[in-house]
């Protein structure tokens, strides 16, 4: 099996450097063939591990394949661990990731265009973008697979960088610079409590292999260390530090001002990115580092509160969006909290469940929202759509499964993962956990926001007057089977993947290896016991759940709004024009980072440049001793006059200085 692994995870790589490397030579389909056909095998592969795994033909995996370095106790290794937890992750990201690379053939089909003409920038660039999502893919494979903290680390940087790229894919556009700038920054910010966190693991357990790490965290449960004077058990520190991290890769409260500014990249990556990729690079961390969370009831509460202010109040900003993506882009910071709410309810499979569901109805959200923007030649604004439906029918209905599937409708695949999280955080609060009843809260009334904005997006685009101007009217039709067929594909488990698979990923074991994933929880076993008895009783539990009803709620009010009464809305917006202007600015946390600390590090390099570099260095030292030596020079200049009478009554003058001096030593000589 480590030869089906190795070709996992290196075919994406090798399509990579092919396409990037000689893509001029293959020209656009040759180089589209080719990644395509590398994530293709990683995806088949990954398929063939997953039921091997599941029906018992494979066992785990977990061995060290190469081995890098090794300085004194320090091995650093490349590494596979592939158990159920990395099966069913290699399964979302190389499914997704192939959804994503065929789609890219409409959607990028016309990219020269976006490029200044004559400049030659975008002569290639067709070729260079299936080379970056190649490699966006094997990053994640290489995150997803590990073993050790050091190969973690390697993935969980490799996708930092490749984001970078593909979210300022259009170098031309000062916006896109902007935000892939913003995502490196701040992401730095949650990679240095990362690194620590890593950097802790090494110093408390001696290892940074994942089941050596987790068999000293256990046996070392009630270590504690001293931390600027105070207390604090080992396995807490780590944990924290290392959901920093996970806080700047999944972008959460207040490391989130990243995620939305990244749909100035392409709309493909918009979809990898949010879907199966990077931001939920922190959430398989946390479930995979579950045995040294369980140890922490602060780092668990931190983690569910965190997430839950995450859901709720980042979801209210998704009200007030006019761009397509972003109203989309907002949907996901909430559902990510959503999935560290069940990670701190210790329901660590409700959590996974809802990343895996999650993955499948966003990127169908996602892409479905770039056939719109094709359709309409690249326009994003909702104030300018409208009556889409009778123009792009298969977009329209594949948007209306992926819609219904995000607002939790019952037998949808996102009611099962995310009911799950609501009813386990409700247990987790009935027994004590701190910040559980909050969550509680946070997670509910989110349902209603999250059906809200999730209709107002739907009806501005597909319902309603066509409010497009008459060239866009002219030309607009459905997106191209290249386009289409991806969205039919990623429809199909946004419909049905809670029916046949919940049971047995939240209630019936899937998750049962403790040497490789999480402790069984009591959360999930109460769950089962009371629950669950089949997919169909699951679904009618919903009719005596609050959470459906606050979804009905959320759709009938965004129909009244949007569809019934329009009308209202310019009222409405006045009288809430405080609430409004805070979510427009989005509770101030783009002012914080960008004015606040942005822009006290340039004040404060600016004082040190001025003061400093300009003051003293330039002034003082470099510019004061050189107008020193040229003010002496300038003296000593005016004393050559080139006549002879003067330089004779110098030489008189010096020597009756010299007389005198040694007339006046030796009489103290001789005194």
């Amino acid at each position: 099996m480590e030869t089906v692994y190795l070709a996992i995870v290196l075919a994406p790589l090798i399509g990579a450097a092919i396409a990037g490397l000689f893509g001029r030579r293959l020209g656009r389909v040759g180089a589209h063939r080719v990644a395509i056909t590398a994530v293709a095998l990683s995806c088949v592969l990954s398929f063939a591990t997953f039921f091997g795994l599941l029906l018992g033909w494979v066992q785990p995996f977990n061995d060290a394949v190469y081995t890098w370095a090794a300085v004194g106790g320090l091995s650093i290794e490349v590494g596979f661990l592939v158990d159920r937890l990395t099966a069913l992750m290699m399964v979302v990201v190389t499914f997704v990731s192939l959804m994503v690379h065929i789609y890219t053939i409409g959607y990028m089909a016309d990219d020269e265009h976006n490029w200044p003409s004559g400049s030659g920038a975008g002569a290639a660039s067709y070729q260079r973008f299936f080379s970056y999502i190649n490699l966006f893919t094997f990053s994640m494979l290489m995150l997803v697979m590990a073993n050790n903290f050091m190969q973690l680390f390697f993935g969980w940087e490799a996708v930092g960088l490749v984001s970078y790229l593909l979210i300022g894919f259009w170098l031309n556009r000062p916006t896109a610079v902007f935000a892939n700038l913003k995502a490196f920054l701040v992401n730095r910010v949650g990679d240095f409590g990362f690194l620590l966190g890593i950097a802790a693991v090494f110093l408390y357990y001696g290892s940074l292999d994942y089941v050596e790490v987790f068999a000293a965290a256990a046996e070392q449960a009630d270590a504690a260390v001293t931390l600027f004077g105070a207390e604090a058990l080992a396995a807490t520190v780590v944990a924290v530090l290392l959901f920093i991290g996970a806080m700047g890769k999944s972008a959460q409260v207040p490391l989130h001002v990243w995620l939305p500014d990244s749909m100035e990249g392409p709309t493909p990556i918009s979809a990898l990115i949010h879907a199966a990729t990077m931001v939920t690079a922190g959430i398989f961390m946390v479930a995979r580092m579950s045995p040294i969370y369980e140890l922490s009831e602060a780092a668990l509460s931190l983690v569910l509160v965190l997430g839950a202010v995450t859901a709720l109040f980042m979801g209210l900003v998704g009200l007030v969006q006019n761009d397509i993506k972003r109203v989309i882009a907002y949907s996901t910071l909430s559902q990510l909290g959503y999935m560290f709410v069940g990670l701190g309810a210790s329901a660590y499979a409700a959590g996974i469940f809802h990343l895996t569901t999650h993955a499948f109805f966003k990127a169908l959200l996602f892409l479905g929202a770039g056939s719109v923007i094709i359709a309409l030649h690249h326009k994003q604004d909702m104030r300018e759509m409208g009556g889409l439906r009778r123009y792009m029918p298969v977009t329209y209905w594949t948007m209306l499964l992926g819609t219904l599937a995000l607002i939790g409708t019952p037998f949808f695949s996102g009611y099962y993962s995310k009911d799950a999280i609501i009813e386990a955080v409700h247990l987790a609060a009935g027994e004590g956990r701190v910040g559980a009843g909050f969550a509680y809260w946070c997670v509910l009334l989110g349902v209603f926001v999250t059906a809200l904005y999730s209709f107002r997006l739907f009806f501005l685009v597909f319902h309603g007057r066509e409010r497009m101007d008459e060239h866009t009217r002219a030309h607009v039709q459905e997106s191209p089977r290249v386009v289409t067929v991806p969205l039919v594909l990623l429809a199909i488990p946004s419909v049905l993947l809670g029916l046949f698979t919940t049971g047995a990923v939240l209630f019936g074991g899937y998750f049962g290896d403790a040497i490789y994933v999480a402790p069984a929880n009591d959360v999930l076993a109460h769950m089962g016991q009371e629950l669950w008895h089949g997919p169909l009783a699951f679904g009618i539990h919903a009719l005596v759940n609050p959470a459906f009803w606050l979804t009905v709620a959320g759709v009938l009010v965004a129909w009244f709004l949007y569809i019934r009464r329009p009308d209202l809305m310019p009222g409405i917006a006045a009288r809430l024009a405080p609430a409004r202007w805070v979510l427009e600015h989005k509770y101030g946390f783009d002012a914080l980072w960008i004015d606040g600390f942005g822009g006290a590090g340039r004040g404060l390099g600016q004082a040190l440049w001025r003061g400093g570099d300009v003051g003293v260095i330039d002034g003082v030292v470099v510019n004061g001793s050189a107008r020193l030596i040229g003010r002496v020079a300038a003296a000593i200049r005016g004393l050559q006059s080139g006549y002879l009478y003067h330089y004779a009554f110098a030489m008189i003058i010096g020597l009756l200085i010299l007389l005198t001096w040694l007339v006046g030593s030796w009489r103290g000589w001789f005194a």
